[in-house]
């Protein structure tokens, strides 16, 4: 008799928790109803030297949810996980071998949980399993941003639901819903109850005990934005200090930084030196830990960071006040505009104080009234030719509150180009200077060509 057979694609140990609380709260039904195959994906730039899923605390915990772990690195080797994709004449052979390789009957029906479904892996995967139902999670702030690319009808009327954490109740996901995707909210209990689970298991980590001795009041987040070309290196190092001055501002003497897995030592070096000269005591903790361990090991007074998901979790998981630094400075630098880091920056920009302006840090609480519109207002600009149906509700945010929204959030050009309101002719004529030119350097091409 055929089994249902569940594979759990992920990537990073907080996507894997999620998954995890998913599980525990029955979303994806009966433990014994169907065998769990937990794939994970190194999609880091050189897997080879990369910090592993299996090396971080809380990972055997969450393994032992599933039947059996598998590679996908492995599996596809020597491809990379974020550009490997079969052709399309290949995907049956591809899921024959699958099959094969991880013990799936040909006759078993298959489940996919997977995360970006816009984007390798996921999107490999859901084309090789072609039949099989897809499910689609997403463990942070972009959960509430547009889909980034359009994606095939194939894959796309196979999607059920989008399992997401509630981190700011009241705001509905913008992810997927194009295609009727509904959003499924992860227990806040189930998660709490797995990070818990996580942080019991790093209790032992010897890098954990001289954070613990120093009792930080405060943490402040590194994010990496270099990696992904946002910021210079020289810029996001500035960025760190800026986090320091404004929690030293704040009253913090003893602070721990929490550097990206990703992150060069240098920047530790510079802020070491900044906090040096500032004379407050800094641990840097560089062990394979989520923020949330440190959350729950260290009860901190203070979270600073840019927009990292784990400034909300620390507001809605451990009562944390929180507090922004270089939102603003971050979102003028994105680039192209339909970034998929631009909602997860205006909703911090919009909900969480700024530190280097004096205002108090404070916990992130439900949804005002005020920030459903101001994304989906963001997310049409980002994708117009995905949510036309909000074309109209923009151009009637933009009249009545551009003149009274960061400059940031809505370039002018974006407008003219999109022809919303707030443009100016001057505007509006660069764009058209702009595209003349373009077309005019096309039609050299094709003249250089032709000769």
């Amino acid at each position: 008799m055929p089994h249902t057979t569940q594979i759990f694609q992920v990537s990073t140990l907080y996507g894997a928790a999620t998954l995890a609380a998913a599980l525990d709260a029955g979303l994806f039904g009966p433990r014994d109803a169907a065998r769990r195959i937990l794939l994970v994906s190194n999609n880091a730039a050189v897997p080879e030297t990369a910090l592993r899923l299996d090396e971080m605390h809380g990972y055997e915990p969450i393994s032992g949810r599933f039947d059996s772990v598998v590679s996908w690195n492995e599996a596809i080797s020597p491809y990379h996980p974020s550009t490997w994709g079969p052709r399309g004449n290949d995907t049956t052979l591809w899921q024959r071998a699958f099959r094969l390789l991880w013990g799936i009957d040909e006759r078993d029906p298959v489940e996919l949980a997977v995360e970006s479904i816009q984007v390798n892996p996921a999107r490999a995967l859901a084309a090789i399993f072609s039949e099989a139902v897809v499910h689609v999670y997403a463990d942070g702030l972009m959960s509430y941003g547009p889909t980034r690319e359009k994606l095939p009808l194939t894959v796309a009327r196979r999607i059920r639901r989008l399992l997401h954490l509630d981190l700011i109740p009241g705001l509905k996901p913008l992810l997927l819903s194009e295609y009727g995707v509904g959003p499924e909210i992860v227990p806040d209990g189930a998660f709490r109850g797995v990070l818990d689970e996580i942080s019991r298991d790093a209790a032992d980590d010897p890098r954990l005990a001289p954070v613990l001795r120093e009792a930080p009041t405060a943490v402040l987040l590194g994010q990496y934005l270099a990696a992904i070309n946002i910021l210079s290196a020289q810029e996001e190092e500035e960025l760190h200090v800026r986090m320091l001055t404004g929690a030293v501002r704040a009253g913090h003497r003893s602070v721990v930084f929490k550097p990206h897995p990703t992150a060069p030592a240098g920047y530790s070096a510079a802020l070491g030196k900044a906090a040096a000269e500032a004379g407050v005591r800094l641990t840097v903790l560089d062990a394979p830990l989520l923020a949330e361990t440190l959350y729950h090991h260290c009860r901190p007074a203070l979270v600073v960071g840019c927009f990292s998901t784990a400034m909300v979790t620390a507001s809605a998981y451990y009562d944390v006040p929180v507090a922004r630094v270089g939102t603003a400075l971050v979102m003028r630098r994105l680039k192209p505009y339909p970034n998929s880091n631009r909602v997860p920056l205006a909703v911090v920009d919009h909900l969480v104080p700024d530190l280097e302006r004096g205002q108090a840090p404070a916990l992130v609480g439900p949804a005002p009234g005020t920030l459903s519109p101001l994304v989906r207002a963001i997310g049409f600009c980002m994708q117009p030719k995905t949510y036309p149906e909000l074309r109209e509700p923009t151009e009637n945010w933009l009249r009545e509150h551009l003149a009274d929204s960061p400059g940031h959030y809505f370039p002018e050009l974006r407008l003219a180009e999109l022809g919303l309101p707030g443009s100016r002719p001057r505007s509006r004529a660069k764009l058209r200077a702009s595209r003349a030119k373009r077309v005019v350097r096309r039609a050299v091409r094709r003249g250089v060509r032709k000769e």
